[in-house]
């Protein structure tokens, strides 16, 4: 990683709530989660962190849109980027959240995924938007006719969420956890 991890007894008062807000949300990763994934990176400067954090907690937590749904966005976002983190990270998510296994492998080796219906359409309208960096009108239409404005809204709104974070993630070179597999070894 190009960044260091501050030691948490150096922690400022605004990098210590923003590990507090971390661990606090991310139950189930362990307290060294802090230090991994984008999280690492913004203790460097909490004072972005905090309001990213927040919003991933929005889309990761609040939206109205089916979490196999937002997998899908997710992880097409990440195959885009060639966020290894991000994806082997969303991947497990997302197989929790129902997608199949073949399904995400094929995604990561830039193949069809095979979906149909909403996550189809989905996939087409994140991989179209990261792509073309708008969709056609009658696209626009057809994930609205299935979501309504909120969870269109909310699907771009992940989109853009996950754009940020596989940015981050490629820009200072974090590393895959011990626990990950990585999905494109052959990148160094």
């Amino acid at each position: 990683m190009r960044l260091s991890i501050p030691d948490e007894s150096q922690l400022s008062t605004s990098q210590r709530k923003l590990r507090d807000a971390v661990v606090g949300s991310r139950k189930g990763l362990g307290p060294e989660i802090w230090g991994r994934g984008p999280f690492g990176v913004w203790q460097n400067a909490p004072n972005v962190g905090q309001p990213a954090l927040d919003l991933g907690g929005a889309v990761r937590f609040s939206t109205e849109i089916p979490a196999d749904v937002r997998e899908v966005a997710i992880c097409t976002v990440g195959v885009h980027y060639r966020a290894k983190f991000e994806f082997a990270a969303h991947k497990a998510i997302g197989i929790a959240a129902g997608l199949e296994t073949d399904a995400l492998d094929r995604l990561a080796e830039g193949e069809s995924p095979g979906w149909v219906g909403a996550l189809e359409l989905t996939h087409r309208y994140t991989k179209t938007l990261l792509e073309e960096h708008r969709v056609a009108q009658g696209l626009h239409d057809e994930l609205t006719a299935e979501f309504g404005e909120q969870g269109a809204v909310e699907i771009v709104t992940t989109i853009g969420y996950y754009c940020l974070i596989c940015l981050t993630l490629n820009a200072f070179e974090v590393p895959l956890s011990t626990q990950m597999n990585d999905p494109w070894p052959e990148d160094s």
